[in-house]
């Protein structure tokens, strides 16, 4: 029997609510794979354990985490307690580090069932490919003088080894797509780094004649994810500006909570998180009415990194399924509470 080693962080506000639900699936489609097992272990590190033991996680966290084979992440953060720079630092970010996850990958997808606040009738289906360990996310810079002479310097790193690398991931997924590759850039504002960015990408697209390429503006790129996202196939983008694109295909597709991502690791030395793109919601935590399907559409990420396609299609079809039938929570004009989407979803795939 093949065997999954979660480790699982259900994280704060909804993480707490959608997590549970999320785990129940991945039960039920491990039992209809029938040679599947998940096994798991729970960490309850979030800003509650901040509260009590000031910090996000034990010492020894990094430690335990290592010895699972992926870590399935639910949403973290609550900024009314624990300032985001200290929650997210002290969890997601440096996770991310530690374990070399030096690739963010986001599908973007129209979703039957979904209405999209776009006019268009069109069906979009691409891929971000974030560089994930650099750029304009690094932690070079500081403070200096104070008061009104106050100055914050932020620096951004750009390596040619993590550039390089970003780029080569997202021309080897075009391959397996529609052999389209779209970089943003820019490099008319930024004098430095985008110029150097685009030189990378436009070396590294001699060794894949058969993609077709075009570099954009990172400012129109995100109005033509607005006015024409069905162009688009695989997007391959800093740190920075993939976050920002992610969250603009969230919207998108209707709603940020349905939207999933995955932090890879792709030298194999440690393991690779799974997590939703949305927040923590505190505002609406402890309802029931948090839309799970972001945490369930990051499962379907985490299997098909271990090779279960089959199951991931599965489980996203079936979602749509239900979605198409109406079965929605209030983010998406319904009336179904968190866990009664949830069971409908689980009845609906003991049917298959």
């Amino acid at each position: 029997m093949n065997k999954i080693n979660l480790a699982v962080l259900p994280g704060d506000g909804i993480g707490k609510e959608v997590m549970p639900e999320s785990l129940r699936v991945l039960d039920l489609l491990a039992e209809i794979h029938g040679g599947l097992k998940i096994e798991r272990t729970i960490y309850p590190w979030n800003c509650d354990y901040y509260e009590e033991h000031g910090k996000m996680m034990p010492d020894n966290g990094y430690e335990q985490l290592r010895n699972h084979d992926a870590i399935f992440l639910g949403a973290m953060g609550d900024p009314s307690r624990v300032p985001d720079h200290i929650a997210l630092w002290g969890t997601v970010i440096n996770l991310r580090r530690e374990f070399e996850q030096v690739i963010n990958l986001r599908p973007v997808k129209s979703l039957k069932g979904v209405q999209s606040p776009l006019r268009s009738d069109k069906e979009f289906d691409f891929v971000v490919v974030r560089e994930n360990s650099e750029g304009e996310y690094s932690q070079v810079g500081g403070l200096i003088h104070q008061e009104a002479d106050e100055i914050a310097i932020q620096t951004n790193v750009f390596t040619r080894k993590g550039t390089e690398r970003a780029i080569n991931f997202a021309f080897e997924l075009a391959k397996t797509r529609n052999k389209k590759l779209t970089s943003a850039t820019k490099s008319n504002g930024l004098y430095h780094s985008m110029p150097f960015w685009n030189r990378v990408f436009e070396e590294e697209a001699k060794k894949y004649e058969d993609i077709q390429t075009e570099l954009i503006h990172i400012d129109a790129l995100s109005a033509f994810l607005v006015t024409k996202p069905q162009s688009f196939d695989v997007i391959v983008a800093s740190n920075l500006f993939g976050d920002i694109l992610t969250d603009l295909g969230a919207a998108i597709m209707g709603s940020i909570g349905i939207a999933p991502a995955a932090n890879l690791n792709i030298n194999g030395k440690y393991p690779s998180m799974f997590e939703p793109v949305h927040g923590s919601a505190p505002d609406i935590y402890g309802k029931n009415i948090a839309n799970p399907v972001g945490q369930l559409w990051t499962g379907k990420l985490l299997l098909e990194h271990f090779g279960y396609q089959e199951l991931g299609e599965l489980l996203l079809s079936t979602i749509e399924e239900l979605l198409v039938d109406g079965v929605k929570t209030p983010d998406l004009g319904g009336i179904y509470s968190t866990t009664k989407f949830t069971d409908a979803l689980l009845e609906r795939l003991a049917q298959k």
